[in-house]
């Protein structure tokens, strides 16, 4: 009695015929996951092409417009905006103003607004305008692609302003 008492105090078996049980320890489980011979090869390969030849960046668009009055001819480039209130307008010559909004961020143009403006006296007067709703960048684009070639004439003198304006991306 006195034995069954110790070894119950000392954590063993209560009965003398007892057994302690036998602690084994838990298998581990081993997931093997089978990759085909054609991914096994091919992984590595493509790792090793991104690794050497990065993607590109998405080219930034742009708006080149030739803007040509009196025989002097000039090329101005204007980004995308989001506010068109802020977006300034060329004078040409003292005779004529421009002024391209074009509203949208670095990947997609909204819409283009074109106004040529012819000064007057007293104050700047609307000739022409024109939109173009989402237009599409192109890769190789002629000079006025995006316009075709405009001619205006000033109420005044019969001076003559021609203007195209060709969309583009450039890389960055």
């Amino acid at each position: 009695m006195i034995r069954q008492l110790m070894f119950s105090i000392m954590g063993g078996p209560a009965s003398p015929f007892a057994q302690p049980e036998k602690i084994m320890p838990k298998k581990s489980t081993v997931h093997r996951i089978h990759i085909p011979r054609s991914a096994q090869v091919l992984l590595p390969l493509a790792l090793l092409v991104g690794a050497l030849f990065p993607p590109a960046a998405s080219a930034a668009p742009r708006l080149r417009c030739q803007l040509s009055q009196g025989g002097a001819v000039q090329v101005v480039e204007f980004t995308p905006v989001a506010d068109p209130y802020r977006v300034k307008s060329i004078d040409i010559r003292e005779n004529f103003r421009f002024k391209a909004v074009v509203i949208g961020d670095e990947q997609k143009i909204d819409y283009i607004k074109l106004y040529t403006y012819y000064h007057s006296k007293r104050q700047p007067v609307l000739l022409h305008e024109a939109k173009y709703l989402a237009p599409t960048v192109l890769s190789d684009p002629t000079p006025d692609a995006l316009t075709g070639t405009n001619t205006l004439y000033s109420p005044n003198l019969e001076r003559e302003f021609q203007y195209g304006c060709t969309l583009f991306e450039v890389a960055p």
